[in-house]
């Protein structure tokens, strides 16, 4: 009985040890960082950029993989329902938080499955439209809409996306109805918002800028509190009397239960990627603003974003088929 209990205390006294090498051990392999959106989009940009970094720091491949679908449900739930390994990684953005409130039978609970790592950046939010739309100005756009009920429509990068969300504050606000038109991704969006098939897009500056110096796109208004020091010479929405304030932000989940140390080093050498040289040009040439910080600042950001979208959509009776 001596001897049995003797081995007992042994093995128990080994398990940390085995779980301490096996962390120091990672990574062992190549890491698989899920993007829930198609490729082109700042999502994706950024965390190609920060993935380079981190392939260099780690000395293991960090593996981008597009998995868009269902409003970014189906890139994070592959990574909600991956080992607690640290091999699988997932960038979420603003819908992840939505998706909270606004999707039904989610397949995963984001405040218990997933683990936050680190935050990367933010981009503000113009809304814009195609120049043969002849609209310059909120009061314009209200008006056509109020004149044309039902017949105008707005681009979003999916169901549950921020710029959904900010379309449906935009109806709400200004009392219209537009038609909701949802894409995979806001590269697709933005293409057929150039062309004339939608009317108007809330969509990221960095992407957008380009197009709207080039006279492809017209700024009606950014969706910040004040005007932009990317763009000042574009008036808000709330000073054209529509209080809206948009942004896309991106960070990388891991899944729930993946080991302290693995999570901390990767958020050390998140935040370590966004300080390189070619990342922080990248973010500056490209209007982006970098978001680094703790795992444990992010999960209160997290908590804070889902609380604040929980209350946009019921006051606005936001839907994912709206």
């Amino acid at each position: 009985m001596q001897r049995r209990e003797l081995l007992l205390g042994a093995a128990a006294a080994a398990l940390p040890w085995a779980a301490q090498a096996q962390t120091h051990a990672w990574p062992a392999k190549p890491i698989r960082l899920i993007v829930p959106f198609p490729p082109g989009g700042t999502t994706d940009v950024v965390t190609r950029l920060v993935a380079t970094e981190l392939t260099k720091a780690l000395g293991q491949s960090v593996v981008v993989d597009n998995k868009p679908g269902a409003g970014t449900v189906l890139g994070v739930d592959l990574a909600a329902k991956s080992p607690a390994d640290g091999y699988t990684l997932v960038t979420v953005a603003n819908s992840f938080c939505v998706n909270q409130t606004l999707v039904k039978n989610l397949p995963y609970d984001g405040l218990r499955d997933l683990r936050p790592v680190g935050l990367m950046g933010m981009s503000e939010h113009v809304l814009a439209t195609h120049p043969a739309s002849g609209l310059k100005t909120v009061a314009e756009l209200i008006a056509a809409a109020k004149k044309q009920p039902g017949k105008l429509s707005y681009a979003s990068f999916g169901a549950g996306t921020s710029a959904h969300i900010a379309g449906a504050m935009l109806e709400a606000q200004a009392g219209i109805e537009m038609i909701h038109v949802p894409y995979k991704g806001q590269a697709p969006a933005l293409n057929d918002l150039i062309g004339g098939q939608v009317t108007v897009m809330f969509g990221n500056w960095p992407e957008f800028r380009q197009h709207v110096q080039s006279g492809k796109l017209v700024a009606i208004g950014m969706a910040t509190a004040k005007r932009s020091p990317l763009a000042p010479q574009i008036a808000t929405l709330t000073e054209q009397g529509l209080p809206i304030e948009s942004n896309s932000w991106n960070g990388i989940l891991t899944r729930s239960g993946t080991p302290d140390a693995v999570v901390q080093r990767l958020n050390a050498e998140i935040n370590k990627a966004l300080q390189a040289p070619a990342v922080v040009q990248a973010f500056a040439d490209g209007g982006i603003v970098s978001l680094a910080g703790t795992p444990e600042r992010f999960a209160a950001f997290i908590r804070s974003e889902t609380d604040k979208y929980a209350q946009v959509i019921r006051k606005a009776g936001i839907t994912a088929e709206s």
